[in-house]
Protein backbone atom coordinates (compact mmCIF):
# COMPACT_ATOMS: atom_id res chain seq x y z
CA UNK A 1 0.00 0.00 0.00
CA UNK A 2 1.43 3.80 -0.70
CA UNK A 3 2.24 5.46 2.49
CA UNK A 4 -0.56 7.51 3.91
CA UNK A 5 0.03 11.18 3.46
CA UNK A 6 0.73 12.81 6.97
CA UNK A 7 -2.55 13.56 8.74
CA UNK A 8 -2.54 17.32 11.18
CA UNK A 9 -2.29 15.82 15.13
CA UNK A 10 -5.52 17.82 15.85
CA UNK A 11 -7.29 15.54 13.23
CA UNK A 12 -6.14 12.19 14.90
CA UNK A 13 -7.11 13.27 18.13
CA UNK A 14 -10.62 14.36 16.57
CA UNK A 15 -11.18 11.36 15.44
CA UNK A 16 -11.33 9.07 19.12
CA UNK A 17 -13.59 11.91 20.01
CA UNK A 18 -15.88 10.70 16.98
CA UNK A 19 -14.87 6.85 17.64
CA UNK A 20 -16.02 7.63 21.01
CA UNK A 21 -19.09 9.67 20.48
CA UNK A 22 -20.56 7.05 17.48
CA UNK A 23 -19.62 4.39 20.08
CA UNK A 24 -21.98 5.45 22.66
CA UNK A 25 -24.90 6.04 20.56
CA UNK A 26 -24.47 2.67 18.54
CA UNK A 27 -24.48 1.11 21.86
CA UNK A 28 -28.03 3.07 22.52
CA UNK A 29 -29.21 1.40 19.42
CA UNK A 30 -28.13 4.11 16.87
CA UNK A 31 -27.90 2.77 13.13
CA UNK A 32 -26.72 5.93 11.75
CA UNK A 33 -25.59 9.24 12.49
CA UNK A 34 -25.25 12.61 10.64
CA UNK A 35 -21.65 14.97 10.26
CA UNK A 36 -24.24 17.41 11.80
CA UNK A 37 -25.23 15.43 14.71
CA UNK A 38 -22.05 14.15 15.81
CA UNK A 39 -20.18 18.10 15.21
CA UNK A 40 -22.92 19.17 17.97
CA UNK A 41 -22.24 16.26 19.93
CA UNK A 42 -18.76 17.56 20.08
CA UNK A 43 -18.90 21.28 19.73
CA UNK A 44 -17.43 21.14 16.30
CA UNK A 45 -19.02 22.06 12.51
CA UNK A 46 -20.43 19.67 10.14
CA UNK A 47 -18.11 20.98 7.75
CA UNK A 48 -15.20 19.94 10.34
CA UNK A 49 -16.46 16.27 10.58
CA UNK A 50 -16.74 15.80 6.98
CA UNK A 51 -13.11 17.40 6.36
CA UNK A 52 -11.89 14.99 8.89
CA UNK A 53 -13.15 12.26 7.58
CA UNK A 54 -12.01 13.19 3.97
CA UNK A 55 -8.93 12.32 5.15
CA UNK A 56 -9.20 8.66 5.33
CA UNK A 57 -12.12 7.77 2.44
CA UNK A 58 -15.99 8.87 1.83
CA UNK A 59 -17.77 6.99 4.23
CA UNK A 60 -21.26 8.43 4.45
CA UNK A 61 -24.06 7.41 2.18
CA UNK A 62 -26.14 10.45 0.53
CA UNK A 63 -29.24 11.02 2.44
CA UNK A 64 -28.21 9.16 5.73
CA UNK A 65 -25.38 10.15 6.98
CA UNK A 66 -22.77 7.45 8.47
CA UNK A 67 -24.00 4.10 9.13
CA UNK A 68 -22.52 3.70 13.05
CA UNK A 69 -21.14 0.24 12.81
CA UNK A 70 -19.95 0.61 9.30
CA UNK A 71 -17.70 4.12 10.72
CA UNK A 72 -16.80 2.52 14.03
CA UNK A 73 -14.74 -0.13 11.91
CA UNK A 74 -13.44 2.23 10.11
CA UNK A 75 -12.58 4.46 12.58
CA UNK A 76 -10.83 1.04 14.92
CA UNK A 77 -8.80 0.47 11.74
CA UNK A 78 -7.62 3.91 10.92
CA UNK A 79 -6.88 4.67 14.33
CA UNK A 80 -4.92 0.90 14.59
CA UNK A 81 -7.20 -0.23 17.48
CA UNK A 82 -8.69 -3.21 15.83
CA UNK A 83 -5.77 -5.61 16.42
CA UNK A 84 -4.17 -6.32 19.73
CA UNK A 85 -0.99 -4.57 20.89
CA UNK A 86 1.24 -6.37 23.51
CA UNK A 87 2.57 -3.31 25.82
CA UNK A 88 4.81 -3.42 28.90
CA UNK A 89 4.03 -1.55 31.67
CA UNK A 90 7.28 -0.03 33.46
CA UNK A 91 6.66 1.08 37.00
CA UNK A 92 4.05 -0.56 39.97
CA UNK A 93 3.27 2.55 41.85
CA UNK A 94 -0.54 4.33 42.18
CA UNK A 95 -0.19 5.00 38.42
CA UNK A 96 1.39 1.78 37.05
CA UNK A 97 -1.54 -0.41 39.44
CA UNK A 98 -4.40 1.83 38.11
CA UNK A 99 -3.75 0.55 34.75
CA UNK A 100 -2.79 -2.72 35.50
CA UNK A 101 -6.46 -2.96 37.00
CA UNK A 102 -8.11 -0.54 33.78
CA UNK A 103 -10.80 -3.11 31.80
CA UNK A 104 -11.15 -1.07 29.12
CA UNK A 105 -7.27 -0.64 28.31
CA UNK A 106 -7.92 -4.08 26.94
CA UNK A 107 -11.18 -3.14 25.50
CA UNK A 108 -9.26 -1.14 23.00
CA UNK A 109 -6.85 -3.47 21.90
CA UNK A 110 -4.03 -3.11 24.45
CA UNK A 111 -3.16 -6.05 26.28
CA UNK A 112 -0.27 -5.53 29.36
CA UNK A 113 1.56 -8.51 28.55
CA UNK A 114 4.26 -8.06 30.92
CA UNK A 115 5.13 -5.73 34.17
CA UNK A 116 8.58 -4.40 35.33
CA UNK A 117 9.48 -2.66 38.25
CA UNK A 118 13.37 -2.33 39.63
CA UNK A 119 11.70 -2.71 43.72
CA UNK A 120 12.86 -5.58 44.80
CA UNK A 121 10.29 -6.10 47.12
CA UNK A 122 7.48 -5.68 44.50
CA UNK A 123 9.77 -7.99 42.03
CA UNK A 124 7.86 -11.79 41.60
CA UNK A 125 4.89 -10.69 43.30
CA UNK A 126 1.59 -11.19 41.41
CA UNK A 127 -0.39 -8.03 41.51
CA UNK A 128 -4.14 -7.11 39.71
CA UNK A 129 -3.66 -10.39 38.24
CA UNK A 130 0.16 -9.56 36.56
CA UNK A 131 3.56 -11.22 37.56
CA UNK A 132 5.70 -8.19 38.32
CA UNK A 133 9.59 -8.70 36.40
CA UNK A 134 12.67 -7.78 36.97
CA UNK A 135 14.06 -4.78 34.42
CA UNK A 136 16.89 -7.22 33.91
CA UNK A 137 14.45 -9.51 32.25
CA UNK A 138 12.83 -6.43 30.12
CA UNK A 139 14.95 -6.79 26.75
CA UNK A 140 14.08 -10.88 26.78
CA UNK A 141 10.19 -10.51 27.61
CA UNK A 142 9.61 -7.51 24.89
CA UNK A 143 11.24 -9.85 22.39
CA UNK A 144 9.84 -12.89 23.44
CA UNK A 145 6.22 -11.67 23.86
CA UNK A 146 6.01 -9.89 21.20
CA UNK A 147 5.61 -6.54 22.80
CA UNK A 148 5.30 -3.18 20.44
CA UNK A 149 4.15 -0.88 23.35
CA UNK A 150 6.23 0.14 26.08
CA UNK A 151 4.44 2.54 29.22
CA UNK A 152 6.03 4.69 31.39
CA UNK A 153 4.67 4.84 34.93
CA UNK A 154 8.15 5.69 36.79
CA UNK A 155 8.93 8.88 38.64
CA UNK A 156 10.33 12.02 36.41
CA UNK A 157 14.09 10.85 37.92
CA UNK A 158 13.93 7.65 36.13
CA UNK A 159 11.78 8.25 33.18
CA UNK A 160 14.20 9.13 30.66
CA UNK A 161 16.63 5.48 31.31
CA UNK A 162 13.02 3.27 31.36
CA UNK A 163 12.44 4.90 28.01
CA UNK A 164 15.99 4.09 26.77
CA UNK A 165 16.01 0.40 27.64
CA UNK A 166 12.43 0.35 26.02
CA UNK A 167 13.57 1.73 22.59
CA UNK A 168 16.71 -0.91 22.87
CA UNK A 169 14.40 -3.81 23.95
CA UNK A 170 12.52 -2.84 20.62
CA UNK A 171 9.16 -1.02 21.00
CA UNK A 172 7.86 1.40 18.45
CA UNK A 173 5.42 3.10 20.75
CA UNK A 174 5.57 4.67 24.17
CA UNK A 175 2.60 5.76 26.31
CA UNK A 176 4.54 8.16 29.10
CA UNK A 177 2.93 9.08 32.08
CA UNK A 178 5.82 10.64 33.86
CA UNK A 179 6.06 14.51 34.29
CA UNK A 180 8.86 14.91 31.58
CA UNK A 181 9.35 14.97 28.23
CA UNK A 182 11.53 12.07 26.80
CA UNK A 183 14.13 12.36 24.52
CA UNK A 184 13.42 9.71 22.03
CA UNK A 185 15.48 11.19 19.01
CA UNK A 186 12.47 9.94 16.80
CA UNK A 187 13.32 6.59 17.65
CA UNK A 188 9.76 5.86 18.48
CA UNK A 189 5.92 7.62 18.75
CA UNK A 190 5.73 8.99 22.05
CA UNK A 191 2.52 10.07 23.75
CA UNK A 192 2.32 11.69 27.14
CA UNK A 193 -0.18 11.99 29.77
CA UNK A 194 0.33 15.12 32.18
CA UNK A 195 -1.72 15.07 34.83
CA UNK A 196 -0.04 18.68 36.27
CA UNK A 197 -0.61 19.93 33.04
CA UNK A 198 -4.07 18.70 32.77
CA UNK A 199 -4.68 20.17 35.98
CA UNK A 200 -2.96 23.85 35.12
CA UNK A 201 -5.22 24.34 31.68
CA UNK A 202 -8.21 23.45 34.11
CA UNK A 203 -7.09 25.97 36.47
CA UNK A 204 -6.63 28.20 34.03
CA UNK A 205 -9.94 27.85 32.43
CA UNK A 206 -12.16 28.27 35.70
CA UNK A 207 -9.54 31.39 36.61
CA UNK A 208 -10.67 33.01 33.69
CA UNK A 209 -14.67 32.53 34.28
CA UNK A 210 -14.02 33.82 37.34
CA UNK A 211 -12.34 36.91 36.60
CA UNK A 212 -14.99 37.17 33.77
CA UNK A 213 -17.53 37.40 36.37
CA UNK A 214 -15.88 39.55 38.65
CA UNK A 215 -15.53 41.80 35.89
CA UNK A 216 -19.38 41.48 34.74
CA UNK A 217 -20.44 42.27 38.49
Amino acid sequence: MPPRPKIPRPTVKRLSLYLREIETRSELGHKTISSKQLGQALGLTDAQVRKDLACFGNFGHPGVGYQTTELIAELRNILGTDRQWNAALVGVGNIGRALMSYGRFRRKGFDIAAVFDSDPTIVDQDIAGHHVHSMKDLAGLVKERDIKIGVVAVPAAHAQQVADQLIAAGVLGILNFAPKRLDVHDKVSVVSVDFSVALEQLAFQVSLGLVGSLEEG
